[in-house]
């Protein structure tokens, strides 16, 4: 058994399959799931795991080099929207419904708890080197 870093097989297994330019959607529980992608979902109860907590982790494992955020998250939700904004550098803004046909180009999902709206993020993949 891994000693560190994230438990959690089907995401684990996702992640190392993930490549340069790759996207990955980090949504809330009432995001709409595309067909297709890949899903790992988190989701235990309402808020658990948080946004953040999967965020920070998935930060930990990637290597991101492009991140697009719904604008609406900035008034509906400045919590996350402060969150994203200093985590992730650069940030882009869309519309939600962009963001939701952004999304089905995703390779990967990984829906949380998050009870909170808009807390969703595009990530692309960058590389290590």
């Amino acid at each position: 058994m891994k000693k560190a870093g994230i438990l959690n097989r089907h995401l684990a297994g996702a992640l190392a399959e993930l490549g340069h330019g790759d996207g990955v959607l980090i949504c809330d529980a009432g995001m709409p799931i595309p067909a297709g992608p890949r899903v790992v979902d988190l989701a235990f109860r309402a808020g658990v795991p948080s946004f953040a907590e999967v965020l920070d982790g998935l930060l930990d494992e990637l290597v991101v080099e492009a991140a697009t955020a719904a604008r609406e998250v900035r008034d509906a939700n400045p919590d996350t929207a402060e969150l994203l904004q200093d985590r992730l550098k650069p940030l882009g803004f869309v519309t939600h419904e962009e963001l939701k046909a952004l999304s089905a180009h995703a390779r990967l999902v990984v829906r949380t708890g998050e009870a909170r709206p808009y807390a969703n993020v595009l990530l692309r993949c960058g590389v290590f080197f």
